[in-house]
């Protein structure tokens, strides 16, 4: 079975005990996993979409938004870049046993700083399959085990993937217990996982801040958040307006239910007038909501758009929605991103490198765009192969979480029989 039937913690310490065998396992090894992973995708591609089709007409998804559903649903073409995904990750430098740092001790000591797996991660994740995939691929390339708590409206489809990837670890004759995938349990099933200590080494949950507030009150382990994406567009004075409207309309609209999807759109006062009518029109063309504020609503021409509630400004929509806002300054956008932006991407388009410096340098994000969407903040994108999640906080990773960023490190220190004196 694909998804654990073992409690929490008998999962989380098969994991465990899978994650000292790959630990120590061969980068042919791994990629031999990895291979037969993206091969078995292909051959197996009607399991997996007759599985999400299942999930897709299950009663429970009738309430996900459009935005949602589209993260839910696969089609061969999505399963194909999940194999490509993989063939990716394998094609990647195997980041475990890398010497970061060596030198001789004054004692005479040899130090050496190697890189390391973590050991076993846990992700929690939303109605988005190709995560099941992505997170196996990175974890098993970097030597760890992983446990996964999807959505309960992807359950038959990861339970699809999951499986997709145990029997390609056994072809390689690594542990399948490297990767487990437990039922999408409640919130006592989320709380008992995040206090693994004895087992679990990194927690990386992914979705919005309700599961960053619920994990925060309970969790013991370590936890990386890849959580909410409230992203902005900034279009400055100097903006080269074409280029400002085609990435506002692709920020928000080439999709919209993802966490790097624009959400807030700020413009100059000076450029506002001409900007937004045309910008605005083609955003309510592609079927997007518009709320503003009262600046926005005047420059707006004949484009609807409603008045914005206070809260709208720090929320991320995950839909066809989006906030717009006139400003009288870069300065006044740094400090709206700043205050309400969730620190994940921020872009601002301009023709003026002064500005760009200024707005990259004072913004708190992972991720900062001169003159380019916010959609492309992706670990695939970042030729990460693939990537686990965006990080949204400063420690122990920041931005989307690759090979690299699913390692320690260790100090192996050799002598020839010195004590301390």
């Amino acid at each position: 079975m694909a998804v654990a039937t073992r409690s929490v913690a008998e999962t989380c310490a098969a994991a465990q005990r899978a994650a000292r065998a790959l630990g120590s396992a061969s980068t042919d090894a791994k990629n031999a996993a990895l291979e037969a992973t993206a091969r078995l995708l292909g051959e197996r591609v009607e399991e997996v979409l007759d599985a999400n089709a299942a999930d897709l007409a299950d009663e429970g998804a009738a309430e996900l938004t459009p935005a949602l559903r589209d993260r839910l649903a696969l089609s061969e073409e999505r399963v194909a870049a999940m194999a490509d995904g993989v063939r990716a990750v394998a094609a990647l430098a195997d980041p475990v046993g890398e010497e970061l740092e060596g030198k001789t001790l004054d004692s005479g000591l040899e130090l050496t700083k190697l890189r390391v797996p973590l050991g076993v991660v846990a992700v929690v994740y939303e109605a988005r399959p190709n995560v099941t995939i992505d997170c196996a691929a990175l974890t098993i390339k970097s030597g760890n085990a992983i446990v996964l708590r999807g959505s309960h409206y992807a359950e038959r489809t990861n339970g699809a993937l999951a499986g997709i990837v145990r029997d390609a670890l056994a072809e390689a004759g690594l542990p399948q217990d490297a990767v487990l995938l437990l039922a999408g349990g409640g919130r006592e099933d989320l709380a008992e996982l995040a206090t693994q200590e004895d087992t679990v080494d990194l927690l990386i949950p992914r979705g919005g801040e309700g599961l960053k507030k619920a994990l925060k009150e309970v969790a013991t382990v370590p936890v990386i958040y890849a959580a909410a994406g409230n992203c902005h567009v900034y279009v400055h004075a100097e903006a080269d307006l074409e280029m400002a409207r085609r990435i506002a309309v692709n920020a928000k609209t080439q999709r919209p239910g993802v966490c790097n999807a624009a959400e807030t759109l700020l413009v100059d006062a000076t450029v506002a007038g001409e900007f937004l009518p045309p910008a605005l029109a083609e955003l309510r063309e592609a079927g997007v909501e518009l709320v503003g504020d009262e600046r926005a609503r005047a420059a707006a021409g004949g484009a609807e758009i409603a008045a914005a509630e206070d809260d709208d400004w720090g929320r991320e929509f995950l839909d066809l929605k989006l906030a717009v806002a006139v400003v009288d300054s870069l300065d006044e956008a740094i400090d709206h991103v700043n205050r309400h932006g969730t620190r994940h991407s921020e872009a601002i388009v301009t023709g003026s490198a002064d500005a760009a410096a200024r707005f990259t340098a004072e913004v708190d994000a992972a991720v900062v765009y001169t003159n380019a969407s916010t959609r492309f903040t992706d670990g695939f994108e970042f030729g990460m192969g693939a990537e686990i999640g965006n990080s949204t906080q400063k420690l122990h990773a920041r931005g989307p979480i690759g090979l690299r960023e699913l390692t320690t490190y260790k100090y192996v220190v050799s002598g020839d029989g010195q004590v301390r004196e």
